[in-house]
Parts: structure tokens; C-alpha cells; sequence
């Protein structure tokens, strides 16, 4: 090929590949020095709020700290949504209205991090009864994380156009908040989004990394009560009873080849029995015994059968302990259950680009679903699209340290997590930040 038709085509291709190439985003480097300037605020905020967590539905503080921040940016701010829930509305000319989403509320856990800030508060839960508590689920980053795309949005009104609506959303824990805000009409009385975003804190991410996907992101969950009963007496008589000690042990044990033996190898599901109590005293053999499960599942029919499945277990080994049809145990579904979390697909895609492009592709990546449960899933209603990702926490060396090892990191709800604040903060404000920006601004260059 001759020199000069090489470089003719050469800077064809140049200029075709530029031409095809995305420019890049003039509000990221905004956003950037927007985030780097409220830092030092927002982390005082965070060590506060990890400081002081509340438990469920007990959320007073936090929810007034929220109004007050969200008023002071011109929200019209509405306080106690479904018991303690804050929505902040923020109308910009015309436009998409676009929902964000932080919960709240931490967890009933004695915290054991480390931290300077690490709290060591004693706080009531909704029954009164005083607990130790931590945000071992990392809400307080995402809190000070609402905060932060508050400011910083509110700062640049003339990169956005639309209606923002912001949820300080309680009770996620109990996957009980989302349903009473909407009970309280979350999408009647405000405005219905067109769209409902939201993030997640991991400590399965190294620090400031965001991890995003489509379609189910969390698992559906299903909260079930077993109470196995039997007839007591005297330990030394156990010929004369029939012991629902026994009976529980063996139900727990049989619970167990549901998953191996009755679901389909690769299909994702879980039954776990994270409770049981009976039994007064040692040579006593008591009347009953209480059992806790969750059952996790990303399809309605697995979940259906993993229900069938326990039911049919529990019936048939009571039947053979020989106990009668009025000592059967009593199967209880609880209201503490959630549908699938799902990731509208096109949504995703769109804020999947808008991620790689502001963190890079090395800190921006798809990562698989997740066997926890997430009542955002609730703000999928009336056919809103939604979108969760996750935001990292974990110091990277740490991440490295497991991988190489296969010692697990401290995980979300242990008492010794807690997320490295400058790259976890920074990353959640920056990314929400990107997503409005993405769906109620484009790339606006002035």
C-alpha cells in the first residue's frame, strides 16, 4: 500500500473512531469538586449517624436530620411517611420525575469495629425493649449518601430539568418501611416517579468500586414461624411424652434436603433455620418448641415449592412421632417477606454506561445477584422501573488479603463491619449523583 493512501485511510479511521467515541461528561469534573468540598461535612455527618444509629420505625433523629438538610436546599419537605419517613420534592422546569431512594434505619447489634466513632448507644426498638445498636448494614452511608446528591444537585440546577423526589425511607430491615410509605401514598400524594432509583453499600467491594447488573438483583424472602408442639413431662419419663425437642431437631435436619434433593442443582434458593427455642429446664421435657426460618428464592415457583415442601415435612415427621391432628405443627408465614428485587433491564444498561464512563471500567463492573432481601423491590409498583447497584467499602488491600487467602471479609450485619468512609461516601454521592444527571440532564455543556 502506498505511503499516502496508508495515512488517507489511517486518518479515516482516526476520524470515524472519533467521531463514534462518547465525549466526555463536563459535569463528572463538576461533580467531582462538588464532592471533594462537601467531604469534610458529609463525613461529619456519617461519623454522627454510624455514631447514633436507630432501629427500626424509631428512626426520629436521623429522619429530622434529613428534613432539615433537604429544607435548607429548597425541598418541600414532608415528615412522618409511614411512621418516620421523609420525602424531599424538588421541582427544576420541565421534565422526567425521578425517585431516590436511602433507608435508614440500623440493627439491633453490639458493635465490635474498632472505629473511633463506633457507637455504643442503648436505644429502644419499636417494642420498647432496650437494645445495643450499630449500623451493621452501612445506612448511614447511605443517608449521608442522599444528603450529599441533595447538595450537590441542588448546586447544579442548570445540568438537570425535571422533578427530584428524595425518600429517606425507614424500616428496610424488617421489610416493613417501604409498604408503609406506600400505604401512606407514597405515589399519590407526591410524584409518581418515572423512574426509581437507589444504591447499596458491600462489603464484598473494595472501597469506592460500583457493582451494577439487570434483572434480579436481591431475592425474593419469605419469613415463616414453625411451632412444634408435643406433650411434656418429667425428663426422666420420656416414654410418657412426645417431645418436640426431638421433633424440632429432626424437622431442622430434614429441612435440609429441600434445597439438595428437591431443587434443581444450579437453581438458586435457600432455607435457613436462624432460630430456635424450647425447653424450661433440664429434666424437663417441655410442650413446645419455636422455630425462625427465611427462605430465599429468585423465582415465585421455587419459593412456592420451598413453602410446600416445609409444610409437608413438618406434617409427615409429626404424624410419625405419633402425635394427633390437634398437636400438629403450626406453619406461619410473617408479614416480614419481600418479592424479588429486579433491575428493569434497559434503566440498567443506561446507568451501567454512565458508571464506566465517570469511574473507569475497572471500578465499574456487573456483579451477580444476591441471596438478601431489599424492600426497594416495593418501588417497582404501578410499573415504575427501578434500579439498585451496589457501592463498595471495603479496603482494597483487605479484598486482595481474602482473595488470596479465602478468609471472608467482615460481611453487611457483622459486628465488626464497617466501611473505609472517603472513597465509600465519595463513590455513593458521585454515583447517584451520575444517574440523575444521566436521566434528568443528558450531557449538558455550557
Amino acid at each position: 500500500m502506498r505511503p499516502a493512501r496508508f495515512l488517507a485511510l489511517l486518518i479515516g479511521i482516526v476520524s470515524v473512531s472519533a467521531l463514534d467515541a462518547a465525549p466526555p461528561d463536563p459535569s463528572a469534573a463538576l461533580v467531582k469538586a462538588k464532592v471533594e468540598a462537601e467531604y469534610p461535612s458529609l463525613f461529619g455527618i456519617y461519623t454522627h449517624l454510624h455514631a447514633h444509629p436507630e432501629l427500626s420505625f424509631m428512626e426520629v433523629k436521623t429522619a429530622a436530620l434529613v428534613a432539615g438538610e433537604l429544607r435548607a436546599l429548597g425541598f418541600t419537605v414532608t415528615e412522618k411517611v409511614g411512621n418516620t419517613g421523609v420525602v424531599g420534592v424538588l421541582t427544576n422546569g420541565t421534565g422526567p420525575t425521578v425517585l431516590v431512594r436511602a433507608d435508614m434505619d440500623g440493627l439491633p447489634i453490639k458493635e465490635n469495629s474498632g472505629v473511633a466513632y463506633a457507637s455504643t448507644d442503648i436505644v429502644k426498638d419499636l417494642s420498647g425493649k432496650e437494645q445495643p445498636a450499630m449500623h451493621g448494614c452501612a445506612h448511614d452511608t447511605h443517608v449521608t449518601g442522599l444528603i450529599g446528591t441533595a447538595r450537590t444537585l441542588a448546586s447544579m440546577k442548570d445540568r438537570w430539568s425535571g422533578t427530584l423526589v428524595l425518600v429517606a425511607q425507614p424500616a428496610e430491615e424488617i421489610v416493613a418501611g417501604a409498604r408503609a410509605m406506600f400505604a401512606d401514598g407514597l405515589y399519590t400524594r407526591f410524584p409518581k416517579p418515572d423512574l426509581a432509583v437507589a444504591l447499596h453499600t458491600t462489603s464484598l467491594l473494595a472501597a469506592g468500586n460500583i457493582g451494577y447488573g439487570e434483572g434480579p438483583r436481591y431475592a425474593s424472602v419469605s419469613s415463616m414461624d414453625i411451632l412444634v408442639r408435643g406433650f411434656g413431662g418429667h425428663g426422666s419419663a420420656p416414654h410418657t411424652t412426645k417431645d418436640p425437642v426431638v421433633l424440632a431437631s429432626q424437622i431442622v435436619l430434614a429441612l435440609q434436603t429441600i434445597v439438595s434433593r428437591e431443587i434443581k442443582p444450579g437453581v438458586p434458593a435457600v432455607v435457613t433455620v436462624g432460630s430456635i427455642h424450647g425447653g424450661l429446664k433440664r429434666n424437663i421435657i417441655s410442650d413446645e418448641v419455636k422455630l425462625e426460618l427465611t427462605l430465599r428464592a429468585f423465582d415465585e415457583k421455587v419459593m412456592a415449592h420451598l413453602v410446600a415442601s416445609i409444610r409437608r415435612i413438618c406434617d409427615g415427621l409429626a404424624r410419625s412421632a405419633g402425635l394427633p391432628d390437634d398437636r400438629m405443627p403450626v406453619v406461619t408465614l410473617t408479614p416480614e417477606s419481600i418479592d424479588v428485587t429486579r433491575n428493569d433491564p434497559v434503566l440498567s444498561r443506561r446507568l451501567a454506561a454512565r458508571f464506566g464512563e465517570w469511574f473507569g471500567d475497572e471500578k465499574a463492573r456487573p456483579v451477580d445477584p444476591v441471596m438478601g432481601g431489599e424492600d426497594f423491590s416495593e418501588f417497582s409498583r404501578q410499573g415504575v422501573p427501578i434500579c439498585i447497584w451496589w457501592v463498595g467499602a471495603t479496603d482494597p488491600a483487605r479484598i486482595a488479603e481474602s482473595e488470596r487467602t479465602g478468609v471472608p471479609v467482615p460481611s453487611n450485619h457483622s459486628a465488626t463491619f464497617a466501611p473505609v468512609p472517603e472513597p465509600t461516601i465519595k463513590a455513593c454521592v458521585t454515583s447517584m449523583t451520575a444517574a440523575v444527571l444521566e436521566l434528568m440532564g443528558g450531557r449538558v455543556s455550557r
